[in-house]
């Protein structure tokens, strides 16, 4: 695909990334926004990441920009450590992508950069190279930090007797899950390290990766399963069976847990929180965590004091307020986090001398899936999804059997909802050749069901 710039930030082929291009997009960003007088630089473990980072790194410095490298880490622990020093970041990262592809995230000194600074960015596109001589530094504390943050919330006793597998792959946080489990008491069970870069997107895991957790839980006497994507910005958390419980869940968990009263997530996530008595105010967003984090920001506006969290249906989760653990406090932290939305309903769970598969099962009985088809052109699906929104005779072609419309959300693509209480949602990918499609029904086999029979029907409508 062609390098293509977002609120998600930079992303292409490995190819097509070369040492210019990310060059010409770090100017930019320091051109057009605040750095705070410095850059901390990350990446995930990537082949191509060291080579990246070393461009944004040259780039910065001839800027007259100290950088602060910190290595392989997690974004959201390089997003903490910028942060309490009040300046920028950059993390070089593909996310969940595939290996031959790869790219930039960029974070202001007070988070993630908003549509309006993409915007700025684009603008300054172009500029000339500096002649500035600023200096780089390491500094690897950022990942004992972002351990530090959970294991002193949560305390030495917050999993104890429980064994926690750790689905390694090529996680950035591979190693640190594994500390942070046993900082809090857990039996860590590190497996599937892999040496070579897997693209493992928490939110659409495959058959044999479903499988495989499964087996391993059976194998290990597992209590849980946890793992995140390549760069651990969303989560992965599989009951003690290797069922999955969907990032959404996860949210709806963690923000009880953490005594939330606003909850801020896209209109993609389970809808059950509604019929929670436990949130005071569930507001609805479009996709992404852009569109969470500016809601977050107008509750704090409009009452310093507010509760609010944010979540998505990948699983990342955002706190907004000082939130009580049963050790100690967590700061806020409005990025993406993976490790919060794992630990918080683990935790919660034994705390209460519950399994997570009953603790989960107590929820709303309302169930979610979702998956996506990949290497689909951007321009294709999104004129077929505007063609279903628009005409009604070619949305009950397109959806033939699910059920009688009862309404359209257009919030975000096009969500479905129809009169007996199913949902299908589709959307396609805003930095990636990728369509999603969610699903919502009485019974998780049913939503995936109508994951299958949907994309399937994508699949043949786009060729």
């Amino acid at each position: 695909m062609a390098p293509k710039f977002g609120t998600s930030g930079l992303r292409g082929l490995v190819s097509e990334l070369t040492g210019d291009l990310v060059a010409d997009h770090v100017r930019a960003f320091i051109a057009a926004c605040p750095t705070g007088g410095g850059l901390y630089l990350g990446r995930d473990l990537r082949e191509s990441s060291p080579r990246i980072a070393a461009a944004v790194t040259e780039a910065a410095l001839a800027e007259g920009l100290p950088v602060t490298e910190c290595g392989a880490l997690p974004t959201p622990a390089l997003a903490l450590a910028a942060m309490k020093a009040g300046q920028a970041a950059v993390m070089v990262t593909g996310s969940h992508i595939p290996a031959d592809r790869n790219g930039l995230k960029f974070y202001l000194p007070t988070g993630e950069i908003s549509k309006a600074d993409e915007a700025a960015i684009l603008d300054a596109l172009g500029r000339p190279a500096g002649n500035g001589s600023a200096r780089a530094r390491d500094d690897l504390g950022a990942g004992p930090s972002y351990v530090a943050r959970y294991a002193d919330a949560y305390g030495p006793e917050a999993l104890d007797g429980w064994r926690i597998g750790i689905y390694q792959h090529s996680s950035v946080a591979r190693d640190i899950m594994v500390e942070v489990v046993r900082a809090l008491g857990g039996d860590a069970v590190p497996l599937a390290r892999s040496d070579s870069f897997i693209p493992v997107d928490t939110e659409a895991l495959d058959p044999a990766t479903r499988h495989m957790l499964a087996a391993w839980c059976s194998e290990h006497t597992l209590d849980a399963v946890i793992s995140t994507d390549g760069d651990a910005d969303r989560p992965m958390l599989a009951d003690a069976t290797g069922r999955i419980v969907p990032g959404d869940v996860l949210g709806v968990l963690t923000a009880r847990a953490l005594g939330a009263g606003h909850i801020c997530t896209p209109v993609s996530s389970n809808s059950m929180v509604a019929d929670m008595p436990d949130f005071t105010r569930v507001e609805r967003t479009r996709i992404g965590s852009p569109y969470v984090i500016a809601a977050m920001e107008a509750a704090l506006a409009a009452d310093p004091a507010a509760r609010v969290v944010g979540y998505e249906a990948n699983g990342g989760f955002l706190l907004g307020f000082e939130a009580p653990g049963p050790a100690g406090t967590l700061a806020p932290l409005m990025t993406r986090d993976c490790l919060l939305p794992i630990l918080a309903p683990l935790a919660a769970a034994r705390a209460g001398r519950q399994s997570l598969a009953d603790t989960v099962a107590a929820l709303p009985p309302t169930f979610t899936a979702a998956d996506r088809l990949t290497e689909v052109p951007t321009e294709a699906a999104t004129a077929l999804v505007g063609r279903l929104s628009s005409d009604i005779e070619a949305r009950r072609s397109f959806f033939e059997g699910t059920g009688d419309e009862a309404g359209i959300d257009l919030t975000d693509g096009l969500r479905v909802s129809f009169a007996n209480g199913c949902v299908v949602h589709l959307r396609p990918s805003g930095n990636a050749p990728e369509t999603r499609c969610y699903a919502e029904a009485s019974s998780p086999e049913a939503a995936e069901a109508l994951v299958k029979t949907h994309l399937d029907r994508l699949r043949r409508e786009l060729g």
